[in-house]
């Protein structure tokens, strides 16, 4: 009986080979898997603003607003302009080309990465500057230009950060939508490709509670830098 059982271990089945259908199954898998990783990397960055208490959605801006926007800015000779959500880099790197040195802060890093590639084609990647960060985190103090293709909804409280942070001379120079509270100095264009400069001091006929705060928060400000 021992006999028998070691004779029928000797000629058990030895294990089954993978088949070429298994191996096309766990290729196919990974792919699919490789992809979902790939297209998150790739599009988290453009959703993610959705998410965000002010949404700040990529929409480039058109020809005629570039345009708008280097005129104003050439306007008050701009020396060192910050673009707050630079996008695909277009608005900096006309500015570069027109003499003035910028920044473009985005938070999508795939536009910087794209911006500071269109920076060196035209050659003015000395001038033309790209980082990943969030506008209402950067100091803007260093800045005699602000450029901010903003929405509605975040215009009154960008207002404070500019208050706080830009010094008397600077320059804001808004598209889209206008500054609501701040002293308006220069128009450009009309419609949707509009621009409009400010300077960062309130309004004279701003008597509203908004105009109250902001007023309180430029002074609190200024006793912070003494």
């Amino acid at each position: 009986e021992f006999l028998a059982c070691a004779v029928k271990m000797s000629v058990s089945d030895p294990p089954a080979a993978p088949t070429p259908s298994s191996f096309v199954g766990k290729a196919v898998g990974l792919t699919c898997a490789g992809l979902v990783v790939a297209m998150g990397a790739v599009f988290v960055p453009f959703l993610s603003p959705a998410l965000r208490r002010h949404c700040l959605p990529y929409v480039p801006a058109t020809t005629e607003q570039v345009r708008h926007v280097v005129q104003a800015c050439s306007t008050r000779r701009a020396r060192k302009v910050v673009d707050l959500g630079s996008g695909d880099g277009r608005l900096v790197v006309a500015l570069a080309q027109n003499g003035h040195s910028g920044v473009g802060y985005e938070l999508n890093r795939w536009l910087v990465y794209f911006s500071r590639f269109s920076a060196r084609r035209m050659g003015v990647a000395s001038r033309a500057k790209f980082a990943v960060a969030d506008l209402w985190k950067v100091d803007l103090s260093p800045f005699d230009t602000v450029v901010i293709f903003g929405v509605k909804e975040m215009m009154d409280d960008l207002e404070v950060k500019l208050l706080r942070e830009l010094p008397p001379h600077a320059q804001i120079v808004a598209c889209r939508f206008p500054l609501p509270n701040l002293r308006l100095v220069g128009e450009v264009g009309e419609g949707i490709d509009c621009v409009w400069t400010y300077v960062p001091v309130l309004a004279r006929d701003t008597g509203s509670a908004r105009g109250v705060h902001l007023n309180k928060e430029r002074q609190i400000g200024e006793r912070c830098d003494v």
